[in-house]
């Protein structure tokens, strides 16, 4: 909102502050400058609200992937380390067949 209020200068404003004189009175206008501070805040507050609830939710969803990230590792791990023992049977069982085989082609 105060981006936009460095493009007035002061004629203009003294410009837009006679012209809310002349339309609404001098009685209308605290009137109106209370009723306008009062939009202001409720934007100000539904805004901040909505900031809120999007920074606990993002947190939320932050929380479950880091959660799930974790799941994964461990998964994958354990996959590795099952790989690791089937690899390691079939190994064995290959070099005990090739032994076997072996023995019986010497005989």
């Amino acid at each position: 909102m105060g981006s936009y209020l460095l493009f007035i200068s002061g004629g203009e404003l003294v410009l837009v502050m006679l012209l809310a004189l002349l339309f609404f009175g001098a009685k209308a206008i605290p009137d109106i400058a209370k009723t306008l501070g009062k939009g202001m805040r409720e934007f100000k507050k539904a805004t901040n609200e909505i900031k809120r609830e999007f920074d606990e939710y993002s947190s939320d969803i932050k929380k479950d992937i880091d959660e799930v990230s974790s799941t994964v590792k461990k998964e994958t791990n354990q996959l590795k380390q099952n790989i690791s023992k089937v690899s390691e049977k079939v190994e064995k069982e290959t070099n005990s067949i090739t032994n076997d085989l072996n023995k019986d082609l010497k005989d």
